[in-house]
């Protein structure tokens, strides 16, 4: 196959992109890391999400029209999803101001284990030993890096915990409500009601913004606009369980920009638990696969 043709093969084209997305979405995470030391984290993530919301309105005016995509067959399940989708990138953005870009990564990368262990009770999902193994050398994982003198074992890493946490909630309940409505209401829902829950806490902490700062937080919006106008192209291309692995990328550009722009370099230690989480869930990620092309060949 030539590399003409090797580009034509959509997944090829969906997996290019999303690394790409990844690239940017951690370029979003540098920012915010620069940006939130002299503003709130409540505030960055309102701007953030005025823009997303602009974003998702003209997207799915184009789609299938506003007025349709408000029509959600679970509204409450879309307002409660949207809302904590809010709460944790400000939870994220509070603590990457403590954390290094790579140790948040590094950290934030358990949430597709999590994803897996909260599928059973809240999802009524079967998980194989296999997966659930993949799960526990996943935690062990976390563990290595959150030993005491790796440098990361702090109150701020607990925060990290925490945003994945919310982080791999919002992903069941993306699996939940996309059972009953259509992606462009779940992005119309994710993008206005983010708005409106970022703004339940952005006023009490608002300050006025510098010219500098306003020049940050446009870039901060729009690498976040370009990242989802990617994964939404991927998405679009390939089902998300074939893409999934590669959604790791976003660690290594972490660590990459991380090193560049703020001198991060991990411990040994933390590099081999993320070496095992990042593994575990590249596990997790391909059993998920071949369980799906099973259920398509019955």
């Amino acid at each position: 196959m030539t590399a003409g043709h090797r580009w034509a093969d959509p997944t090829t084209k969906a997996i290019v992109m999303l690394v790409i997305a990844t690239l940017f979405f951690a370029s979003q995470d540098a920012l915010t890391k620069h940006l939130v030391q002299t503003l709130p984290a409540s505030q960055i993530v309102a701007v953030r999400f005025f823009f997303f919301a602009l974003f998702a309105l003209a997207y799915v005016s184009r789609r299938i029209g506003i007025a349709t995509a408000f029509r959600s067959q679970r509204p409450w399940l879309q307002i409660f999803r949207g809302l904590l989708l809010s709460g944790e990138i400000i939870v994220f953005a509070y603590a990457i101001q403590f954390l290094g870009l790579a140790e948040m990564h590094t950290l934030f990368a358990c949430f597709p284990l999590l994803i897996t262990a909260l599928s059973v009770p809240l999802l009524r999902e079967s998980v194989g030993w296999r997966r659930w193994l993949a799960v526990f050398f996943g935690f062990i994982g976390t563990l290595i890096i959150l030993r005491p003198d790796s440098g990361v074992f702090q109150p701020a890493a607990a925060i990290a915990l925490a945003a994945a946490l919310m982080f791999a909630l919002y992903n069941i309940l993306t699996r939940k409500v996309s059972r009953h409505d259509s992606f462009e209401t779940s992005l119309l829902y994710m993008g206005v009601v983010g708005f409106a829950g970022a703004m339940l806490i952005a006023p009490f902490y608002w300050r006025p913004v510098a010219a500098t700062e306003a020049i940050w937080l446009l870039l901060i919006s729009v690498t976040s606009i370009i990242g989802h106008l990617l994964l939404i192209k991927s998405l679009a291309l390939v089902p998300a369980v074939i893409l999934q692995p590669f959604n790791y990328f976003v660690l290594i550009w972490a660590i990459i920009i991380g090193f560049l722009l703020y001198g991060e370099v991990l411990f040994p230690a933390t590099l081999l638990g993320a070496g095992i989480v990042v593994g575990s869930g590249v596990f997790i990620a391909h059993r998920e696969y071949k369980l799906m092309r099973r259920a398509q060949l019955l």
